[in-house]
């Protein structure tokens, strides 16, 4: 029993070990590809035409030393661009750019990826740059610079067009190509852009020229509108004061009139009090005197009832005198009122009119002014037209004269007119000595003798010379006369002067 016992176990324990072993076996020869991996299997006998086998997505059994098993990767990869390119200009330009590209998901491009790049897999952006570089330069070499600015999905489609029938060939397909980047060395862009940027800018300065007359209005507005409120202020301001300088003045006037209405009143009640007083000393004397009169002889009343009499008079005349000066106290302090605002009122009255009459006076006295002076410069015109027609006719005169005298005697004509116009002549010489403030004479008093002498004796020898030209006048030809001045003889005077 127990060697059945002892078997059954070993059995059991063979059984479990076997187990063991083919779940180990399994799983060294089962292989799972990931989501983003595919799986090349070789070796293997039926590789579909390939040579290999591929899976994707699911798992399959791999027998060791028989079949080798790789993974290709299959998730995104990029590749930059940084290519310089020529343009059908021949300007040249630098183009940088990317491409996102990976493996195709179909077995065919999975196989020519895996055939190329299974052991190189780091090396796919290379290759792909030098595909893309090489197309890129040949489609820039047939655009200008314009026409790459203004349509880059122009360029970015050609160039993803021409590489694609490549990047199928490798097993690769293209996600997205973009064009990040054109720079130009030469700075044909920049030109290119220098017009626009200036129009932009003349644009700007435009807008900011007419935003800047715009609130220049404002302000100017705003200005006068705050001018406008600052004049109707002015003009409340004025008025309220005009009314308060009213009332002021009245306020003053009040305190006269008031004081006089009281004073009047008191004058009132002291009249009454007085015609009381006089009434009772009345009704006083009647007891006192009436009675004992009555007692004495006709004579003592007869006195009593003249003095009695006597006295009323008095007290009537003393009431009377005193309502009088009441009433012409009353009378001054109102006419002085009246007269001090007549006198206000005449005051204004008489300046506004003294202003006024001083504005007419000095209208008149300008315009009758202008008319004197008007005819004055008539006048005076006449006055000196006419002077100057009598004194041009007395010339007239005397030059004929003078003509008809110097045709009869010349000489005589000449030592005349030397002789009136001596003094001016000799003063006309000694002017010469007027501006000198010190004088040397070389000889002492015969000098300054010769000096004066010679200063005298020039009317002689002008008229010598008047003589001599007269002469040859006369022997010269009836012709127009034409003469020198003789040059003024020379004085041996040596002069010291600050001047």
């Amino acid at each position: 029993m127990k060697g059945e016992i002892a078997m059954l176990i070993g059995i059991v324990g063979a059984v479990v070990a076997g187990l063991v072993l083919l779940v180990l076996l399994f799983k060294m020869m089962w292989r799972v590809a990931e989501p983003n991996e595919a799986l090349v299997i070789s070796g293997s006998r039926h590789g579909e035409g390939l040579g290999f086998r591929v899976v994707t997505g699911r798992g399959t059994l791999v027998i060791p030393g028989v079949q080798a098993v790789r993974r290709l990767s299959l998730d995104l990869n990029e590749a930059a661009l940084d290519v310089e390119c020529v343009t059908s200009q021949g300007i040249p330009v630098h183009v940088k750019g990317v491409v996102i590209f990976k493996v195709g998901d179909d077995p065919a491009s999975i196989a020519n990826a895996a055939r190329r790049f299974l052991d190189q897999q780091k090396m796919m952006g290379q290759r792909v740059h030098n595909v893309f570089a090489g197309h890129l330069r040949s489609i820039v070499g047939g655009l200008t610079v314009e026409d790459m600015i203004r349509d880059r999905e122009r360029l970015t489609g050609e160039t993803r067009s021409a590489s694609g029938i490549e990047m199928e060939k490798l097993g690769l397909i293209i996600d997205s190509l973009q064009i990040q980047e054109i720079l130009d060395p030469t700075g044909y862009i920049t030109n290119l852009a220098a017009p626009h940027a200036a129009a932009v800018q003349r644009d700007a300065r435009i807008a900011a020229a007419e935003a800047d007359r715009r609130a220049t209005e404002a302000e100017q507005e705003a200005f006068a509108r705050k001018a406008e409120a600052t004049r109707n202020s002015g003009i409340q301001q004025a008025g309220y004061q005009a009314e308060m300088d009213t009332a002021a003045a009245r306020a003053l006037q009040a305190g006269p009139l008031a004081q006089a209405a009281a004073r009047q009143e008191v004058v009132v009640q002291e009249t009454k009090v007085a015609e009381l007083e006089a009434h009772r000393k009345e009704q006083q004397l009647q007891a006192d005197v009436r009675k004992p009169a009555d007692a004495r002889a006709y004579e003592t009343r007869t006195k009593a009832e003249a003095d009695r009499d006597a006295r009323i008079s008095a007290a009537e005349a003393l009431s009377r005198e005193t309502e009088l000066k009441t009433a012409a106290e009353a009378n001054r302090v109102k006419v002085a009122a009246a007269a001090e605002a007549e006198a206000t009122r005449a005051r204004g009255l008489a300046a506004a009119e003294a202003t006024r009459a001083t504005g007419e006076a000095q209208a008149a006295a300008e315009a009758a002014k202008g008319l004197a002076e008007a005819e004055a410069a008539r006048a005076k015109g006449l006055a000196e037209a006419e002077a100057t027609r009598a004194q041009g006719l007395a010339e007239a005169e005397g030059i004929k004269a003078r003509a008809a005298a110097l045709a009869e005697n010349q000489e005589a004509v000449v030592a005349q007119q030397l002789a009136e116009n001596w003094p001016a002549i000799v003063r006309a010489g000694a002017d010469a000595f007027g501006n000198v403030e010190h004088m040397v004479l070389l000889n002492g008093a015969e000098g300054m003798s010769e000096l004066f002498a010679k200063a005298l004796t020039m009317g002689g020898t002008g008229l010598g010379l008047a003589r001599q030209l007269l002469g040859s006048m006369n022997a010269a030809p009836a012709t127009a006369p034409t003469s020198e001045a003789p040059a003024a003889q020379a004085i041996p005077v040596q002069v010291d002067s600050d001047n």
